[in-house]
């Protein structure tokens, strides 16, 4: 059985406090509060992971509310399991996790997600991250000038010869 990372919690927890912030600084949205209960009783117990089973209701439909926000897969496109890989270069998952993602409950895929940002090893956090961006609206970054710009025309050659 799989739980649910504290990580997780804290993530469910700031986009509730984003979405539905105090009024007066002391009350919280009740998704808010019961996160905040798991997550207070997590921290006593020095327990990194909830149990999915023992969850309670409300703290789960506001983290699932937060989980439909969240990417659904890692895949950057670029799979080496189909060429006989164990573990995909791309993104980080086993040939099983990619076999069997559309069947996998959130929790597991939250567990996917957080043992492949915890290795670092795949291309989507590094060479390939520019893939990995799942928001669509984000515009590509601006290029910056080159900090000592020739006059037009003029190119590396110029630049080299310059002085």
């Amino acid at each position: 059985m799989f739980g649910i990372h504290i990580t997780d919690i804290e993530a469910a927890i700031n986009y509730w406090r984003e979405k539905k912030p105090s009024p007066d600084g002391v009350t919280l949205a009740p998704e808010l509060r019961a996160l905040a209960e798991v997550y207070a009783l997590m921290v006593f117990y020095h327990e990194d992971e909830a149990n999915e089973a023992g969850f309670p209701p409300k703290a789960m439909a506001a983290w699932r509310a937060w989980y439909d926000t969240t990417a659904d897969t890692p895949c950057i496109a670029i799979c080496s399991t189909s060429q006989g890989d164990d573990l995909c270069k791309g993104c980080g998952r086993t040939f099983e996790e990619v076999q069997h993602w559309p069947e996998m409950s959130p929790v597991e895929k939250r567990a996917t997600w957080r043992r492949i940002t915890q290795e670092d090893t795949a291309w989507r956090f590094g060479r390939y991250a520019d893939r990995a961006l799942e928001n669509k609206d984000v515009p590509p970054p601006v290029p910056r000038p080159h900090p000592n710009p020739l006059p037009e025309g003029e190119g590396e050659r110029g630049r080299a010869g310059a002085g």
